[in-house]
């Protein structure tokens, strides 16, 4: 019996599940769920994968399960807040939704922390100059990540043959490595801290790259979810007012380190 101790926070941050796509992480997602109780649950854009759902079909019962489970926190008091991103965007035209008492759909938010300061949630696409204006790259690009995370399964099982169990990404190596990719994430942060400052926020909170941070930029306090389709990471509030990044392994723990904010 797994006496691990349930968290309690008081908000969590989860974006980039992808459900529908064949690469989404929801039986561990399942499994994390399990260790925290939280006040609200916000789902910071690309929960449904509509793109990959429009190339081909895929939907297992765990990404059922997962839904279920949203649902299921819900009719017991916990607040879901769903802010749309780009490849659930076929939802957009329906705004402003509201789902029940405790289930709102946003294309943005503003988060108020236990200290009262005031941080902008957005999945962080319409801050994505080529999803925005090059919608068919932003596709291409889509394409070109899923199949190099097909390729991540059998290059670890070549690693593990020759000694090397450490799992390693050759999606994520591709991402951190080219100059380019590089470039456009640094601009990225770099913009979406601009604009939190335009609109005097505190902080900000998004998806959309799928790289977990969670630090200062120019005095603005960034935190990107990341995703779970590979890193399987949150950001949460403790109910202290502490912001954690958390990363979920295999143990069903989840390991933190935070800035208090």
């Amino acid at each position: 019996m797994d006496n691990t101790p349930i968290k309690q926070y008081r908000a969590v941050f989860l974006s980039d599940i992808h459900l529908g796509s064949s690469h989404s992480q929801a039986e561990a997602l399942l499994d994390f769920f399990r260790t925290f109780e939280c006040d609200q649950l916000f789902l910071v854009g690309d929960i449904i994968d509509g793109w990959a759902l429009k190339r081909r079909w895929n939907w297992p019962q765990q990404h059922s399960d997962v839904i279920q489970k949203l649902l299921r926190r819900s009719r017991k008091g916990t607040r879901v807040i769903y802010v749309l991103g780009n490849h659930d965007e076929f939802v957009r035209s329906f705004l402003p939704l509201s789902l029940g008492d405790n289930i709102e759909i946003v294309n943005e938010y503003t988060y108020h922390t236990k200290s009262g300061r005031q941080y902008f949630v957005t999945h962080g696409d319409f801050f994505d100059s080529i999803t925005m204006t090059k919608k068919w790259l932003a596709k291409f690009g889509d394409i070109s990540y899923e199949l190099l995370l097909k390729l991540n399964k059998p290059i670890n099982g070549i690693r593990k043959v020759i000694g090397y169990h450490r799992y390693w990404s050759l999606s994520n190596f591709a991402k951190q490595s080219v100059k380019k990719a590089v470039m456009f994430i640094d601009d990225y942060e770099k913009v979406l801290v601009s604009e939190a400052k335009r609109l005097e926020y505190n902080g900000v909170i998004c998806g959309h790259i799928h790289k977990a941070e969670n630090r200062l930029i120019d005095g603005v306090h960034y935190l990107n979810c990341g995703d779970w389709v590979e890193s399987c990471t949150a950001v949460a509030e403790t109910m202290e007012g502490e912001w954690e990044l958390l990363q979920f392994d295999a143990a069903a723990t989840a390991q933190s380190a935070g800035i208090t904010a």
